[in-house]
Protein backbone atom coordinates (compact mmCIF):
# COMPACT_ATOMS: atom_id res chain seq x y z
CA UNK A 1 0.00 0.00 0.00
CA UNK A 2 1.47 3.41 -1.08
CA UNK A 3 1.46 6.32 1.17
CA UNK A 4 -1.48 8.35 -0.30
CA UNK A 5 -3.82 5.04 -0.39
CA UNK A 6 -2.97 3.87 3.26
CA UNK A 7 -3.93 7.56 4.52
CA UNK A 8 -6.77 7.30 2.32
CA UNK A 9 -7.33 3.72 3.99
CA UNK A 10 -7.36 5.17 7.20
CA UNK A 11 -9.52 7.97 6.63
CA UNK A 12 -12.02 6.21 4.81
CA UNK A 13 -12.08 3.74 7.66
CA UNK A 14 -11.91 5.79 10.90
CA UNK A 15 -12.03 9.48 9.77
CA UNK A 16 -12.89 11.62 13.04
CA UNK A 17 -11.69 9.19 15.22
CA UNK A 18 -8.28 10.33 15.33
CA UNK A 19 -6.63 12.04 17.77
CA UNK A 20 -5.44 15.46 15.57
CA UNK A 21 -9.34 15.88 15.72
CA UNK A 22 -8.96 17.34 19.11
CA UNK A 23 -6.38 20.26 18.32
CA UNK A 24 -7.92 23.44 16.73
CA UNK A 25 -8.72 23.56 13.27
CA UNK A 26 -7.79 27.15 11.65
CA UNK A 27 -10.23 29.62 10.90
CA UNK A 28 -11.09 30.70 7.35
CA UNK A 29 -13.91 33.24 8.20
CA UNK A 30 -10.39 35.02 8.79
CA UNK A 31 -8.94 36.58 5.33
CA UNK A 32 -5.12 36.79 6.94
CA UNK A 33 -5.44 32.37 7.16
CA UNK A 34 -5.86 32.89 2.69
CA UNK A 35 -2.46 33.08 0.98
CA UNK A 36 -4.62 34.08 -2.32
CA UNK A 37 -7.95 35.57 -2.83
CA UNK A 38 -9.45 36.73 -5.72
CA UNK A 39 -9.06 40.61 -5.17
CA UNK A 40 -6.57 40.40 -2.86
CA UNK A 41 -3.91 38.53 -4.86
CA UNK A 42 0.32 39.15 -3.03
CA UNK A 43 2.38 41.14 -5.05
CA UNK A 44 4.38 37.85 -6.21
CA UNK A 45 1.32 36.66 -8.02
CA UNK A 46 0.06 40.30 -9.82
CA UNK A 47 0.00 40.45 -13.38
CA UNK A 48 -2.01 42.31 -15.83
CA UNK A 49 -5.14 39.89 -15.71
CA UNK A 50 -5.14 38.59 -12.28
CA UNK A 51 -6.66 41.07 -9.90
CA UNK A 52 -9.71 41.53 -11.88
CA UNK A 53 -10.96 38.33 -12.55
CA UNK A 54 -14.34 36.98 -12.09
CA UNK A 55 -14.39 33.40 -13.98
CA UNK A 56 -17.13 31.16 -13.81
CA UNK A 57 -14.31 28.56 -13.02
CA UNK A 58 -12.61 28.76 -9.47
CA UNK A 59 -8.98 27.05 -8.62
CA UNK A 60 -8.57 25.87 -5.22
CA UNK A 61 -4.96 25.13 -4.85
CA UNK A 62 -2.87 23.56 -2.09
CA UNK A 63 1.23 24.15 -2.10
CA UNK A 64 3.47 20.98 -1.21
CA UNK A 65 5.32 20.26 1.74
CA UNK A 66 7.92 23.08 3.13
CA UNK A 67 8.68 21.52 6.59
CA UNK A 68 11.21 19.41 5.47
CA UNK A 69 14.16 19.92 8.16
CA UNK A 70 15.38 16.67 9.76
CA UNK A 71 15.97 18.90 12.89
CA UNK A 72 13.02 20.78 13.11
CA UNK A 73 10.71 18.37 15.98
CA UNK A 74 7.49 19.67 15.31
CA UNK A 75 5.13 17.33 13.22
CA UNK A 76 3.02 20.47 12.23
CA UNK A 77 3.50 24.07 10.82
CA UNK A 78 2.00 26.76 13.31
CA UNK A 79 -0.85 28.62 11.09
CA UNK A 80 1.14 31.58 11.91
CA UNK A 81 5.05 30.66 10.94
CA UNK A 82 6.12 33.32 9.44
CA UNK A 83 8.92 31.45 7.61
CA UNK A 84 5.98 28.82 6.23
CA UNK A 85 3.90 31.93 5.09
CA UNK A 86 6.90 33.23 3.46
CA UNK A 87 7.58 30.04 1.40
CA UNK A 88 4.14 29.84 0.40
CA UNK A 89 4.16 33.78 -1.07
CA UNK A 90 7.74 33.46 -2.45
CA UNK A 91 8.02 30.07 -3.47
CA UNK A 92 4.12 28.05 -4.15
CA UNK A 93 2.40 30.77 -5.15
CA UNK A 94 4.53 32.47 -8.03
CA UNK A 95 6.07 29.40 -9.10
CA UNK A 96 3.16 26.42 -8.71
CA UNK A 97 -0.14 28.30 -8.35
CA UNK A 98 0.36 30.74 -10.98
CA UNK A 99 0.42 27.81 -13.43
CA UNK A 100 -3.70 27.22 -13.32
CA UNK A 101 -3.70 31.86 -12.13
CA UNK A 102 -5.67 32.33 -15.50
CA UNK A 103 -7.97 29.43 -15.99
CA UNK A 104 -10.05 31.20 -13.07
CA UNK A 105 -10.42 32.98 -9.77
CA UNK A 106 -7.69 31.40 -7.46
CA UNK A 107 -8.06 30.11 -3.97
CA UNK A 108 -4.78 29.15 -1.43
CA UNK A 109 -5.37 28.70 2.05
CA UNK A 110 -2.85 28.41 4.66
CA UNK A 111 -2.83 25.23 6.68
CA UNK A 112 -0.60 23.33 9.42
CA UNK A 113 1.29 21.60 7.24
CA UNK A 114 2.33 17.90 7.89
CA UNK A 115 6.22 17.34 8.44
CA UNK A 116 7.63 15.12 5.75
CA UNK A 117 8.57 12.45 8.25
CA UNK A 118 4.91 12.12 8.87
CA UNK A 119 4.63 9.70 5.56
CA UNK A 120 7.56 7.18 6.39
CA UNK A 121 6.12 7.47 10.13
CA UNK A 122 2.13 6.73 9.79
CA UNK A 123 2.14 4.77 12.86
CA UNK A 124 3.98 6.57 15.38
CA UNK A 125 2.64 10.49 14.80
CA UNK A 126 2.78 11.25 10.78
CA UNK A 127 -0.61 9.87 10.49
CA UNK A 128 -1.69 12.49 13.19
CA UNK A 129 -0.23 15.20 11.83
CA UNK A 130 -1.25 14.79 8.18
CA UNK A 131 -4.88 14.43 9.57
CA UNK A 132 -4.60 17.94 11.16
CA UNK A 133 -3.05 19.36 7.51
CA UNK A 134 -5.91 17.53 5.90
CA UNK A 135 -8.58 19.13 8.29
CA UNK A 136 -7.43 22.48 7.76
CA UNK A 137 -7.36 21.59 4.13
CA UNK A 138 -10.97 20.51 4.14
CA UNK A 139 -12.25 22.93 6.54
CA UNK A 140 -10.97 25.81 3.87
CA UNK A 141 -12.72 24.05 1.17
CA UNK A 142 -15.82 23.66 3.28
CA UNK A 143 -15.37 27.54 3.80
CA UNK A 144 -14.99 28.34 0.39
CA UNK A 145 -17.81 26.09 -1.04
CA UNK A 146 -20.33 28.05 1.64
CA UNK A 147 -18.56 31.65 0.86
CA UNK A 148 -17.37 31.93 -2.42
CA UNK A 149 -17.93 29.32 -5.28
CA UNK A 150 -21.62 30.49 -5.95
CA UNK A 151 -22.07 27.88 -7.95
CA UNK A 152 -18.83 28.04 -10.33
CA UNK A 153 -16.82 25.65 -11.78
CA UNK A 154 -13.99 24.33 -9.50
CA UNK A 155 -10.13 23.13 -10.65
CA UNK A 156 -8.33 21.14 -7.70
CA UNK A 157 -4.67 21.36 -7.88
CA UNK A 158 -1.89 20.58 -5.81
CA UNK A 159 2.20 19.22 -5.37
CA UNK A 160 3.48 16.43 -3.39
CA UNK A 161 1.83 16.86 -0.08
CA UNK A 162 -0.94 19.60 -1.57
CA UNK A 163 -1.92 16.88 -4.08
CA UNK A 164 -2.09 14.03 -0.94
CA UNK A 165 -5.13 16.52 0.11
CA UNK A 166 -6.70 17.63 -2.92
CA UNK A 167 -6.49 13.95 -3.63
CA UNK A 168 -8.75 13.27 -0.17
CA UNK A 169 -10.57 16.41 -1.13
CA UNK A 170 -11.56 14.55 -3.93
CA UNK A 171 -12.69 11.31 -2.58
CA UNK A 172 -14.83 12.73 0.15
CA UNK A 173 -16.93 15.34 -2.03
CA UNK A 174 -16.44 14.66 -4.94
CA UNK A 175 -16.42 10.81 -6.07
CA UNK A 176 -19.70 9.93 -6.53
CA UNK A 177 -21.05 13.20 -5.09
CA UNK A 178 -23.36 15.90 -6.34
CA UNK A 179 -20.40 18.32 -6.10
CA UNK A 180 -18.71 15.84 -9.18
CA UNK A 181 -21.02 17.74 -11.69
CA UNK A 182 -18.72 20.96 -10.61
CA UNK A 183 -15.34 19.15 -11.22
CA UNK A 184 -13.49 20.79 -14.28
CA UNK A 185 -10.22 18.49 -13.64
CA UNK A 186 -8.20 17.94 -10.62
CA UNK A 187 -4.15 18.30 -11.49
CA UNK A 188 -2.62 16.01 -8.64
CA UNK A 189 1.29 15.37 -9.31
CA UNK A 190 3.59 14.13 -7.41
CA UNK A 191 2.34 11.37 -5.27
CA UNK A 192 1.36 7.24 -6.24
CA UNK A 193 -2.20 7.50 -6.97
CA UNK A 194 -3.98 3.96 -7.89
CA UNK A 195 -6.25 3.73 -11.07
CA UNK A 196 -8.81 1.91 -8.71
CA UNK A 197 -8.91 5.06 -6.31
CA UNK A 198 -12.02 6.73 -7.13
CA UNK A 199 -15.47 5.22 -8.26
CA UNK A 200 -16.57 7.48 -10.42
CA UNK A 201 -13.79 9.58 -11.59
CA UNK A 202 -11.55 8.72 -13.74
CA UNK A 203 -7.83 9.29 -14.94
CA UNK A 204 -7.96 11.95 -18.08
CA UNK A 205 -5.83 10.76 -20.93
CA UNK A 206 -7.40 13.53 -23.36
CA UNK A 207 -6.46 17.47 -23.16
CA UNK A 208 -9.81 18.55 -23.48
CA UNK A 209 -11.54 16.03 -21.06
CA UNK A 210 -13.06 17.22 -17.89
CA UNK A 211 -14.71 15.91 -14.86
CA UNK A 212 -11.48 13.79 -14.00
CA UNK A 213 -8.02 13.84 -12.80
CA UNK A 214 -4.53 13.61 -14.01
CA UNK A 215 -1.63 12.64 -12.03
CA UNK A 216 2.13 12.39 -13.13
CA UNK A 217 5.99 12.14 -11.11
CA UNK A 218 9.22 13.11 -12.97
CA UNK A 219 12.19 11.69 -12.76
CA UNK A 220 15.81 11.56 -14.40
CA UNK A 221 16.25 8.51 -16.90
CA UNK A 222 18.39 6.41 -14.34
CA UNK A 223 15.44 6.12 -12.03
CA UNK A 224 16.32 7.00 -8.20
CA UNK A 225 14.80 3.32 -7.37
CA UNK A 226 14.26 4.21 -3.42
CA UNK A 227 11.56 7.14 -4.58
CA UNK A 228 10.09 5.08 -7.53
CA UNK A 229 8.76 2.52 -5.73
CA UNK A 230 6.23 4.54 -4.41
CA UNK A 231 4.97 5.29 -8.13
CA UNK A 232 5.48 2.10 -9.84
CA UNK A 233 2.49 0.62 -11.39
CA UNK A 234 0.27 3.85 -9.93
CA UNK A 235 -1.95 6.20 -12.91
CA UNK A 236 0.32 8.52 -14.83
CA UNK A 237 -0.18 10.82 -17.98
CA UNK A 238 1.85 12.69 -19.86
CA UNK A 239 2.13 16.06 -19.21
CA UNK A 240 3.22 17.40 -22.59
CA UNK A 241 0.44 15.78 -24.31
CA UNK A 242 -1.95 15.55 -21.47
CA UNK A 243 -2.60 11.35 -22.74
CA UNK A 244 -1.09 8.04 -22.96
CA UNK A 245 1.67 9.04 -25.30
CA UNK A 246 5.29 6.72 -24.61
CA UNK A 247 7.19 10.18 -25.55
CA UNK A 248 6.57 14.17 -26.21
CA UNK A 249 9.72 15.69 -27.84
CA UNK A 250 10.81 19.06 -26.46
CA UNK A 251 9.24 20.77 -29.40
CA UNK A 252 5.88 19.77 -28.09
CA UNK A 253 7.23 21.30 -24.67
CA UNK A 254 5.67 24.67 -24.24
CA UNK A 255 7.71 25.99 -21.33
CA UNK A 256 9.41 25.34 -17.90
CA UNK A 257 9.21 28.61 -15.34
CA UNK A 258 12.70 28.75 -13.27
CA UNK A 259 13.44 30.12 -10.32
CA UNK A 260 14.79 33.35 -11.78
CA UNK A 261 11.08 34.29 -13.38
CA UNK A 262 12.18 33.11 -17.34
CA UNK A 263 10.74 30.82 -18.98
CA UNK A 264 12.74 28.40 -21.23
CA UNK A 265 10.89 26.54 -23.86
CA UNK A 266 11.64 23.36 -25.72
CA UNK A 267 13.38 22.77 -22.54
CA UNK A 268 12.00 18.88 -22.28
CA UNK A 269 11.39 15.69 -23.72
CA UNK A 270 8.90 13.93 -21.41
CA UNK A 271 8.67 9.38 -21.68
CA UNK A 272 5.93 7.65 -19.77
CA UNK A 273 7.14 5.11 -18.11
CA UNK A 274 5.39 2.79 -15.10
CA UNK A 275 3.70 5.24 -13.40
CA UNK A 276 6.08 8.21 -14.06
CA UNK A 277 7.65 10.30 -16.45
CA UNK A 278 11.22 10.64 -16.86
CA UNK A 279 13.08 13.35 -18.93
CA UNK A 280 17.03 14.23 -19.72
CA UNK A 281 17.94 17.13 -18.04
CA UNK A 282 16.46 19.94 -19.17
CA UNK A 283 17.57 21.98 -21.85
CA UNK A 284 18.55 25.45 -20.22
CA UNK A 285 21.38 27.79 -19.24
CA UNK A 286 21.39 26.37 -15.75
CA UNK A 287 21.22 22.58 -16.64
CA UNK A 288 24.50 21.64 -14.62
CA UNK A 289 21.80 22.49 -11.70
CA UNK A 290 19.70 19.47 -12.72
CA UNK A 291 22.61 16.73 -12.86
CA UNK A 292 22.83 16.50 -9.31
CA UNK A 293 19.43 16.06 -8.64
CA UNK A 294 18.40 12.75 -7.70
CA UNK A 295 14.97 13.20 -9.62
CA UNK A 296 13.08 15.96 -10.04
CA UNK A 297 9.99 15.61 -7.71
CA UNK A 298 10.38 19.40 -6.91
CA UNK A 299 10.22 20.56 -10.28
CA UNK A 300 6.74 18.26 -11.38
CA UNK A 301 4.53 21.95 -11.70
CA UNK A 302 7.11 24.04 -12.77
CA UNK A 303 8.83 21.87 -15.28
CA UNK A 304 5.57 22.25 -17.13
CA UNK A 305 4.18 25.15 -16.25
CA UNK A 306 3.51 26.44 -19.47
CA UNK A 307 1.71 23.43 -20.19
CA UNK A 308 -0.46 23.24 -17.50
CA UNK A 309 -1.36 26.92 -18.06
CA UNK A 310 -2.60 26.55 -21.26
CA UNK A 311 -4.20 22.68 -20.80
CA UNK A 312 -5.84 24.61 -17.91
CA UNK A 313 -7.32 27.17 -19.48
CA UNK A 314 -8.86 25.14 -22.32
CA UNK A 315 -10.18 22.24 -19.43
CA UNK A 316 -11.88 25.57 -17.92
CA UNK A 317 -13.15 26.65 -21.41
CA UNK A 318 -14.81 23.21 -22.22
CA UNK A 319 -16.74 23.23 -18.74
CA UNK A 320 -17.90 26.52 -19.73
CA UNK A 321 -18.89 25.08 -22.72
CA UNK A 322 -20.38 22.23 -21.47
CA UNK A 323 -23.08 24.29 -19.68
CA UNK A 324 -26.65 25.56 -20.47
Amino acid sequence: MNQLSGILFCLISIFGASVCAQKPVTDYSSTANWAVLPGAYPKSLLTEWSDTQNEPVDVFYVYPTFLLDGKDVRWNYPINDSIHREKVIGTAVPFQASAWLEAGNLYVPFYQQAHIRSYYTLDSGGYDALMLAYKDVRAAFEYYLANYNNGKGIILAGHSQGSTHISMLLKEYFDGKELQNKLVAAYIPGIGIDTTMYSTISLMTDKEEIGGFVTWNTFRKKFDMKQYKWYKGKAVINPITWDLSPVASSKEHLGFLFSNGKMYRHSVTAHLSDGVIWINPPKFPYRYLAFTMKNYHAGDVNLFWEDIRVNSILRAKKYIQSKP
